[in-house]
């Protein structure tokens, strides 16, 4: 008998995780974790994804009358201060979503390789799924990035105490440049057309994750990506 179809019981822990992680109760914590700020976030992710996308490209579009409007809206909600501070805990909730994402998403040995990729022929419910595990683990960096990066544009002051950074530093305003190139990828024609099209990558996971909140608030279907 292999270890995969050996009883829980007999199970370790790290054999429990290897082979089937939907036993693990903290895996499935977080899974439900995930799914709730998933669900309270999608359409606030899906906003900053598009107009972060369009914003990639400010400098190019400086003269466009609508982009002062469009970088208030991605900045600070519109509402100064307060949608500041609503972005900084926001990207924080991003933060989380790639954390929890990165742990769950682990299927085990059998079954790791096909959630890298998405099946053909099948049914637009496993495939919507399948979407939204392969690109979670395909553009984790990329997510991550823009979800540490944007809090900090939101509460510098605590990165500063944590990281020991004097603000009145040239070294430190660089490396704030810097971080916020990185954010948009304005470094040159390259970077920026791929930052557009990566960008849009939180849109598209916002939408496949609000698909399948409301399909299991709908038919109340376990967290298996075979349902």
């Amino acid at each position: 008998m292999s270890e995969s179809n050996l009883p829980a019981r007999s199970l370790s822990a790290w054999q429990t995780w290897l082979h089937h992680p939907e036993r693990i109760e903290l895996r499935n914590a977080l899974f439900r974790a995930h799914y709730r700020i998933g669900a309270a976030m999608g359409l606030y992710v899906g906003l900053m994804s598009v107009t972060g996308v369009v914003l990639v490209h400010r400098n190019e579009l400086a003269g466009w009358a609508f982009m002062r409007w469009l970088a208030d809206l991605h900045e600070n909600l519109m509402i100064g201060g307060v949608g500041r501070f609503i972005n900084g805990v926001a990207a924080i909730g991003v933060t989380l979503l790639c954390i929890t994402g990165a742990i769950i998403w682990w299927p085990g040995v059998k079954n790791w390789r096909r959630s890298l990729t998405i099946s053909r022929g099948v049914r637009f419910a496993r495939m919507n799924w399948e979407l939204h595990s392969a690109l979670g683990f395909w553009f984790l960096a990329f997510v991550l990035l823009w979800g540490v990066s944007a809090t900090y544009f939101s509460f510098p002051r605590l990165f500063d105490g944590l990281l020991f950074f004097d603000p009145s530093d040239k070294f430190t305003d660089r490396g704030l440049e810097w971080l916020a190139d990185l954010h948009f990828g304005r470094f040159n024609v390259f970077t920026e057309a791929v930052w557009t099209v990566f960008g849009l990558v939180p849109a598209v996971m916002a939408f496949t994750g609000a698909f399948i909140c409301c399909r299991r608030m709908i038919f109340k279907k376990p967290s298996n990506p075979n349902w």
